[in-house]
């Protein structure tokens, strides 16, 4: 919406309040400036676009900030906080699957195979014998 649309709806507003309840002409102005200013406010409080689609957003090599586009190796809780986000949060305003890691997907994979190389499941039950 552009300006002039929130100022005639203001004056609308305006309209409608001054026939409930007697106004002089700077108590209308001043109310016309208010609800226009509440009108712009809450136009920009709309909810954001993501920068890409949130399907894609996890790719091979990097995982992209739907909120401010930035690619990283993994993203950190610390990002996420810059954003007013926790990663419980952040999946859930973008529609990510909870056990999906925010992290690029070979860097999970490499991950997945160092751990099964150094098989902790079977040191342990090694110890207790």
């Amino acid at each position: 919406m552009e300006k002039m649309d929130f100022r005639t709806q203001a004056f609308e507003i305006a309209r409608a309040q001054a026939g409930v309840r007697p106004m002089t002409a700077t108590e209308v102005a001043s109310y016309v400036a208010e609800v226009t200013q509440a009108l712009e406010s809450a136009m920009q409080d709309t909810p954001a676009k993501p920068v890409i689609d949130p399907r894609n957003s996890i790719g091979e090599s990097y995982v992209t900030c739907l909120e401010c586009g930035k690619k990283f190796k993994v993203m950190t809780i610390r990002h996420l906080r810059l954003h007013g986000l926790t990663a419980k949060g952040y999946k859930a305003k973008w529609g990510i699957k909870k056990d999906v890691s925010l992290a690029a997907k070979s860097l999970v994979r490499m991950r997945r195979k160092k751990m099964q190389e150094m098989r902790l499941w079977e040191r342990k039950g090694n110890q207790e014998k």
